[in-house]
């Protein structure tokens, strides 16, 4: 630990100026004034720095003294995160709470993961072998769904000369010395330090070619979401930003969830944090937290440290990543973290850009999301980070700088819809303004997985709505009557889309998740109403005859009537069609 010192000289807000600052590094983690309040360097110029400050700044004085620490703002990544609760940076809420129930001290310093808890570690090397960077010299069981690789840091290698035996050890222990060629000797831990803003590295970043499977139609058939992907929920208030995220964090095929509450309000995150303890992951019958670490950065928390909390979350789920698993990140919401940015930069008085957001607002959101990806790791395994962000536009307005910058570097773009969500039509997601960048990419994976057909299965059924949005205009200006009966028929049949296979209960226990084969059959059986309702429409027979309610309706509620793990009623429904249009035509030939 280096010991430079400055002086404080000025306050504003978070923003700290310190004088003989000249030997401080930019980025670097400081200790400011005489609580010791966490802070970053982000300026020097000749003696004068500028510091961030992660704590409540008030009762600062100048002329109180700044320590430097010598390294960067960094996360100890080791057992003890999964099912943790932490703030912006990584300083878990649970062990807050005992040492001051009501709000967060002040000067606590950068407390972390719990360092006396002991874990029983499974050592998988032995003295004398070479390890490399990443490699995995010990196993440690840290939930029932999780076990945790203990990995050697990346850019050390070298022999083992001492190795402890299989045991129960805190993570502050050293479990084995490592000797480089220079000499240099190395301790391992059951944990690594990395700084939060460098990405960590990895063999080789690969194409992207799997679904990340989240139970939600909407999405798995018309907008997929791939593993190491990129999407943004952008949405209006009250539209399901956060429930859509929950759905995700709850059903996607991910192995880790990483939920970042960023700058939400106090009493929604309350929610998550009350709720996600109580959720069963479906998949395993277990507490959801076994795989979920949760990050809570409220609005009313330093505003400097909800603009770190992105980078705390997305360091965790590259750790895990590094490991071989599959994480996907959750932010909610990116727009209070560009938020968070600009108060920063107003202070900083820079010079503003588009709605006073600062100029370099573009690239952070490219850093952020660029994060995200299928990789080969260092230990020749495969992992991913997927992230899924949450976009809050003021108003609803989609033409606002964050939500059209970060358009730009996200391939899957889930427009939520004002109107359909006071419909009550959940998710809401808008068919017509939403879509993915990754639907050609996955072509290969559906043939082998589902159907070579579901492309073209899709292509089709989202014509049919965007054909039924045109002469919806129509009916509003002239009414429906006007229309000839096979855009009638469009009509019906996009109702029978949007009620029966768009609309998704969340609450109800067979459709809240439903497997895609189920998701594939349901969207099929409705094509196949509409071609034989459309061959028989051709022969002139009228519409209110083509309409049989009875039909329509057991069709819209095959999702709650059907079983996800029996099918056969859907080939009993595509009888009923049959049988019904077959009558239908049978009946108007005679005449």
């Amino acid at each position: 630990m280096s010991n430079y010192q400055g002086t404080v000289i000025m306050v504003n807000g978070p923003v700290i100026q310190g004088t003989g600052m000249s030997d401080f590094k930019m980025r670097e983690m400081v200790m400011t004034g005489n609580k010791k309040l966490i802070g970053e360097v982000i300026s020097i110029e000749g003696e004068v720095g500028i510091i961030q400050v992660y704590e409540e700044t008030e009762g600062l004085r100048i002329g109180e003294p700044i320590i430097s620490t010598g390294k960067p703002l960094s996360l100890k990544l080791g057992p003890g995160m999964i099912g943790n609760m932490f703030d912006g940076i990584e300083r878990p809420l649970k062990k807050i709470n005992e040492m001051s129930e009501n709000f967060i001290p002040e000067g606590i310093g950068l407390i972390s993961i719990d360092t006396e808890k002991k874990w029983d570690v499974k050592i998988l090397v032995k003295q004398g072998e070479t390890l490399n960077s990443g490699q995995i010299f010990g196993e440690v069981q840290e939930t029932s769904l999780i076990s945790h690789k203990l990995m050697v840091p990346p850019k050390i290698e070298g022999e083992v000369i001492r190795i402890k035996e299989n045991g129960s050890y805190t993570i502050e222990e050293t479990l084995a010395v490592i000797k480089d060629q220079k000499g240099e000797e190395y301790e391992l831990k059951m944990y690594q330090e990395w700084p939060v803003r460098e990405p960590r590295p990895v063999k080789e970043r690969m194409a992207i070619s799997k679904l990340l499977r989240t139970g939600q139609r909407i999405l798995d058939i018309f907008f997929p979401i791939a593993k190491g992907g990129t999407a943004a929920i952008p949405g209006g208030f009250g539209t399901g930003k956060t429930m859509t995220q929950h759905q995700l964090a709850k059903w996607s095929d991910a192995d880790i969830i990483v939920y970042v509450g960023c700058g939400e309000r106090g009493n929604e995150m309350t929610e998550v944090l009350e709720d996600f303890p109580q959720l069963i992951d479906p998949k395993t019958d277990k507490p959801i937290m076994e795989r979920t670490i949760l990050i809570a950065n409220t609005s009313n928390m330093p505003v400097a440290a909800r603009e770190a909390s992105i980078y705390t979350g997305i360091t965790m789920a590259e750790y895990f990543r590094d490991m071989g698993y599959h994480v996907a990140i959750m932010a909610d919401s990116t727009s209070r973290w560009a938020e968070a940015l600009r108060e920063i930069s107003g202070r900083l008085e820079e010079m503003p850009a588009e709605e006073g957001y600062p100029a370099y607002l573009p690239s952070r959101l490219a850093e952020f999301y660029e994060r995200a990806g299928y990789v080969h790791t260092l230990n020749e395994q495969d992992g991913s980070v997927t992230i899924i962000g949450a976009v809050s536009p003021p108003g609803g307005d989609f033409s606002e700088p964050v939500t059209e910058n970060t358009k730009r570097y996200v391939n899957v773009f889930l427009a939520l819809d004002r109107e359909l969500a006071y419909a009550r039509h959940f998710p809401a997601i808008n068919w017509l303004n939403s879509y993915s960048g990754y639907v050609k990419v996955l072509n290969n994976w559906y043939e082998e997985n589902l159907d070579e057909n579901v492309i073209k299965l899709r292509a089709k059924m989202l014509e049919l709505l965007y054909q039924e949005s045109k002469l919806q205009e129509i009916v509003m200006l002239v009414g429906e009557d006007v229309l000839p009966d096979d855009q009638r028929l469009i009509l019906e049949i996009a109702k029978v889309m949007r009620i029966g296979f768009l609309q998704q209960n969340a609450f109800h226990s067979e459709d809240t998740y439903v497997p895609l084969k189920k998701q594939y059959r349901m969207l099929k059986t409705i094509e196949h109403l509409y071609n034989r309702s459309y061959e028989i429409v051709k022969k002139g027979v009228p519409i209110s005859h083509i309409k049989n309610k009875k039909l329509f309706n057991e069709i819209m509620k095959m999702k709650y009537n059907i079983p996800n793990e029996n099918l056969q009623g859907i080939d009993d429904l595509n009888d009923k069609i049959d049988e019904y249009y077959n009558k239908l035509e049978e009946k108007y030939s005679e005449k």
